[in-house]
């Protein structure tokens, strides 16, 4: 019969047919054995054909035919042994990549650019012209441009394609998680590019499905299938009507165990993912980088007209004497040629690719500072947040929790670490350990001294899962020498008429368990959860001989009180309990967890309240105060008791004098207006839910707020709009934008459970938990920090603002340049002068301003000193005002130095006035300048120290060694092809003296006292004073070098008039 699945099933609780499967058989190597696997697995895995995948999976017997054939057993899983040809036979768990463009591709691509279209084409018209008026040396012009552009083709599609490679690289490794399999009877956590065909695979909420497989054991079990089917509903997975789960489908409810039958492309998603092509999205920088490089190249375009039109003035109304044996044809077409070269210079197509550049280069250096970016944009806004809200289990402290203090049947224990202070027996123990094992989803496993990193080994028991769970166990481990293996087994959690599980919950702060006694239909829940919470519920409490007796108000007292204690030494307070006769109360086996906690989780027996060390990671303290210096405010969420939270707050550094504490409860009860109040000093928000974070977050930085009237009331189902719109959170975007005129906070917040998506999503930048994170918070964070420490997310910050600083200091660079070469060159052309820099000379200095230039200054290391300073406000300009200084000063530099070689360099040089020699002077000196400034270039401020730390630069060392060497090439053996004359060792002595006087110059502009505009920065320690950007000031500062260059060359126009 066939069934349709439905939303909600209950939680009803089965195993997949009652026999416990064959025992493992050795692997078969036979190929028609392993074709004949092949195509039973091929047969129940066909997309969208659930019955006949049904009818086929009966047709070999059931879940133990499928065993059976593929030699597995569903308690102990493959074997070992068997895995290396598993893999070789049906498949690993990996995707082939997609199909990349090739080299040539992307070479032939670069020529799609409007502009190089049309230098070729007038470098084709001069070449032509060129060999019928002299074929012996006509076509050297012409030729020499087009190798140029070549040489630019093949740089631009080098950096695509190690863009490309290193874009792969990233999202292999984001696509490299954990997973937790049973092989050889053992529990084990590997990565799930290592899962094989016949294994066993645990999943529980918040798992993303690694493999195609066939449900063994299942409790509660929802699946969200919309990634393969865009189904929205959740989708029920049982034995009867649908036991089949797909990879890259997410676990929303229940756990599971089931038998990977599909793996690698071999799977549903597989054959569907190894068709697409991921693609590189544009990041927030990119795309104002964009608008800026576009505004640029409408300026470069305007000198470009401007230069023609001179040249063209001059030569047909002027008529200098240089010009008369040249038509006028010839004439507009080299014109023409210097005009498209001006708006090559000038269009800085370097920019993208300074910001693609920056953030490979501190992508692949973060991975190795422990932070994987899954979205290049969370990289370049991390370095600006200004709030970071922050969990504190693992964050924080280290997650490796201890039981130290408890209240264990009616006996306290005022060191739980020493097992001499044991005193529990009989049935108190057993209800205690009972608990214990069977009221958790955690693992501990030993060891493996062969697994140990160098001389030193770690003795210490490995943690598979909820660390607090884990805790419990070891406790009743080495105190008591329990074995929770046993009893969860025992227990036949997932199996038909067996246990249940309710897994913990972070929005409820507890779980619970329903097991069945040995050899009986009776039921007892056993809960555990956040004490204070798990308190109230109990109406009796566990004697030290096993009896129950009442909770008085004075007991309940006596347990706020030890609570209280244990929360103020920072210690996390946990409660066990337990009722018997569930099954008196409620249909096990249908039962809801909405049921659960209505009618089972009250009149319960407290039998233990234990206080769990974990302890403050030894980096937090020197990480916090460090975001603090850099101008973020730091704040604490967490879902543990206040008292607690407060203690490890003031450890940490977070809560500070004057500072405000507060629960989710009181949290919820505000209007957005005083959350907007509170929001300054709010440092520590405790026994908050996921939603609480996520409001948290939306009142800081305005995200996902409700727009409209519609959104609201989806929000806030039955309440009226126009009278409680400003009363309830989160508040809408409307009232929100009012007071947030800057665009409010740039907020990161870090994440671990699946219920923390919303806030990851709503977040500028969300951080999921590499340890300790679920597979649905990793997929709605921006960066995995993958070791979960703070200290990581510091350094994501230190990179972040390392690539800001990386793009202004090459758009200081590039804009110097910029101004230096269309303006000399457009000089040159209005006073009668050849151009000094001539295409094959611009082509060249535009490969260094634009790609040398990135690879130089987009891959500078960050410094220490990035964090002392405030983060940036989300509007604040590219260019600060010391840039502008900087730009100034170098260029007007730059210019005077060009101009007067122009009009000077004939007497100091002895070489003919406009001559090949005269300008490969001016073109030397013009280059040499850029090597020099590329170092003025590395510090944006007031610091002068040009070669700070050269050491830690070596693409930086090895792209000006490049320059230097093809500088002496072009200018001693270009000859006629580049239109350069070898100069003597005197002259490229005084050439590259005049060019590294730009750094002396460097050191005098920062002497120019001129401070950035306090009112760009954003975060904690703000400026009151104010600043008011001039128009005409930026104006004059960019016109100034120009006008005084111009002024200048009129000076000597006149005076040589005179003569």
């Amino acid at each position: 019969m066939m069934c349709k699945p439905t939303k909600s099933n209950g939680g009803k609780v089965k195993m997949a047919n009652s026999n416990t499967g064959q025992k493992n058989k050795y692997f078969p190597v036979d190929d028609s054995q392993v074709a004949a696997i092949q195509g039973h697995l091929k047969a129940i895995n066909q997309p969208q054909a659930l019955a006949e995948n049904l009818r086929n999976l009966s047709s070999l017997g059931g879940v133990e035919g499928l065993l059976s054939l593929l030699h597995s057993n569903r308690n102990s899983g493959a074997e070992e042994s068997s895995v290396s040809q598993r893999r070789e036979f049906l498949g690993t768990n990996a995707l082939p990549p997609a199909p990349r463009n090739s080299f040539w591709q992307l070479f032939v691509d670069t020529f799609d650019d409007a502009t190089l279209q049309i230098l070729i084409a007038a470098a084709v018209v001069s070449l032509c012209i060129g060999i019928y008026d002299d074929p012996t040396t006509g076509y050297v012009e012409g030729l020499a441009i087009l190798a140029a552009v070549l040489i630019v083709s093949v740089v631009t599609a080098v950096n695509d394609y190690q863009k490309e490679s290193q874009f792969r690289d990233l999202s292999a490794a984001n696509d490299d998680v954990d997973v937790l399999v049973i092989r050889s009877g053992k529990a084990a956590q590997i990565s799930v590019h290592s899962i094989v065909v016949g294994d066993v695979v645990c999943i529980e909420a918040g798992d993303q499905i690694p493999c195609d497989g066939v449900l063994l054991q299942y409790d509660g079990l929802q699946v969200d299938e919309s990634a393969l089917t865009g189904e929205p509903e959740d989708i029920n997975k049982d034995d009867s009507c649908d036991p089949f789960v797909l990879s890259g489908c997410t676990v929303e409810a229940g756990s599971a165990q089931f038998l990977a039958i599909a793996v690698g492309k071999n799977s549903q998603w597989g054959v569907i993912k190894s068709k697409l092509d991921q693609e590189q999205e544009q990041t927030p920088l990119q795309e104002k980088l964009d608008d800026m490089a576009a505004m640029i190249g409408y300026v470069g375009m305007a000198a470009a007209a401007a230069t023609f039109i001179a040249m063209m003035y001059i030569k047909i109304v002027i008529k200098p004497e240089y010009l008369q044996d040249v038509t006028i044809f010839n004439h507009a077409l080299e014109a023409f040629i210097i005009g498209v070269t001006i708006v090559v210079v000038a269009v800085p197509e370097g920019l993208p690719l300074a910001v693609t550049i920056s953030l490979a280069y501190s992508t692949k250096q973060m991975l190795a500072d422990q932070n994987l970016i899954r979205h290049l944009t969370a990289c370049e806004t991390m370095g600006n947040a200004t709030n970071i809200c922050s969990d504190k289990t693992g964050t924080l402290t280290e997650n490796r929790m201890t039981v130290v203090r408890g209240w264990f049947a009616n006996q306290k224990d005022e060191d739980a670490t020493k097992s001499s202070n044991k005193k529990l027996t009989g049935s108190a123990l057993e209800t205690i350990l009972q608990g214990i094992a069977c009221c958790s989803t955690a693992r501990v496993v030993g060891t493996d001294p062969s697994e140990s990193v160098g001389p030193v080994s770690d003795n210490r028991p490995h943690v598979i899962g909820n660390k607090t769970e884990a805790a419990l166990l070891i406790w009743a481990k080495t105190n008591y020498n329990d074995d929770s293996e046993s009893r969860r087994v025992k227990a036949k959690f997932g199996r038909k008429d067996g246990s249940r599980l309710f897994p913990f919950s972070s929005s409820r702060k507890c779980m619970s368990v329903l097991v069945r006694g040995d050899g009986s239909d009776s039921y007892t829940l056993y809960h555990k959860g956040a004490a204070e919470t798990v308190l109230e519920n109990c109406s009796k409490y566990l004697d030290v001989d096993g009896t129950e007796q009442k909770m008085t108000e004075s007991k309940k007292a006596e347990f706020r009180s030890l609570i209280k204690e244990y929360a103020s030494k920072a210690l996390r307070c946990v409660v066990l309990c337990h009722r018997a006769g569930a099954e008196k109360v409620v249909n096990v086996q249908k039962v809801t967890i909405n049921d659960l906690q209505k009618k089972l989780e009250k009149d319960m027996t407290l039998d233990a309240l234990v206080g769990i060390v974990d302890p403050l990671r030894g980096d937090v303290i020197d990480a916090v105060s460090t975001c603090q210096r850099a101008g973020i405010f730091v704040r604490m969420v967490t879902g543990d008791n206040l008292d607690t939270a407060k203690a490890i707050a003031k450890d940490a550094g977070i809560l500070t004098e004057g500072g405000i504490t507060m629960e989710g409860a009181e949290f919820r009860k505000l209007s957005p207006s005083e959350l907007d109040d509170v929001l300054p000093k709010l440092q520590v928000l405790a026994r908050s839910s996921p939603e609480d974070k996520h409001t948290l977050v939306q009142r800081l930085n305005g995200g996902l707020l409700p727009e409209t009237e519609e959104e609201w009331l989806e929000a806030h189902p039955g309440r009226n709009f126009s009278k409680e719109k400003d009363l309830l959170l989160p508040g809408y975007k409307e009232e929100w934008s009012k007071g947030n005129v800057h665009g409010g906070e740039v907020v990161g917040v870090t994440g671990d459970g699946t219920n923390d998506g919303p806030a990851l999503k709503a977040a500028d930048v969300g951080l999921s938990m590499g340890l300790s994170g679920t597979d649905v918070a990793k997929k709605a964070s921006d960066i995995i920090i993958m070791d979960d420490k703070f200290s990581s997310i510091v350094k994501a910050v230190l990179w972040g603002r390392s690539v800001f600083d990386n793009i202004r200091k090459f758009l200081q660079f590039q804009l110097t340049v910029n101004v230096v070469a269309l303006t000399i060159t457009f000089l040159s052309a209005i006073v009668g002068y050849k151009p000094p820099l001539n295409a094959v000379m611009m082509l060249w200095v535009n490969l260094i301003m634009d790609t040398m230039g990135a690879l130089a200054l987009g891959t500078e290391p960050p410094t220490a000193e990035l964090l002392d300073r405030r983060p940036y406000r989300r509007d604040a300009s590219l260019i600060s005002r010391p840039m502008w200084r900087n730009i100034l000063v170098q260029s007007t530099y730059q210019l005077a130095l060009l101009v007067m070689l122009l009009n000077k360099g004939p007497i100091w040089f002895g070489c003919e006035d406009g001559s090949t020699h005269h300008f490969t002077i001016i073109f030397n000196a013009f280059v040499f300048c850029q090597v020099f400034n590329e170092f003025n270039a590395r510090e944006i401020g007031d610091r002068f120290d040009p070669f700070r730390a050269m050491s830690g630069s070596p693409m930086f060392l090895m792209v000006i060694f490049f320059t230097i060497v093809a500088q002496y090439l072009i200018v001693e053996y270009g000859g006629d092809f580049t239109q350069t004359y070898p100069l003597s060792w005197d002259e490229w002595k005084i050439t590259a003296s005049l060019g590294a006087a730009s750094i002396p110059f460097g050191f005098l502009m920062r002497q120019i006292p001129v401070p950035e505009d306090p009112e760009t920065f954003a975060g904690i320690g703000k400026s009151k004073k104010k600043f008011k950007a001039s128009f005409l000031g930026t104006l004059v500062a960019v016109l100034l070098p120009i006008v005084a260059a111009l002024i200048y060359q009129l000076y000597n126009e006149v005076e040589e008039l005179k003569d």
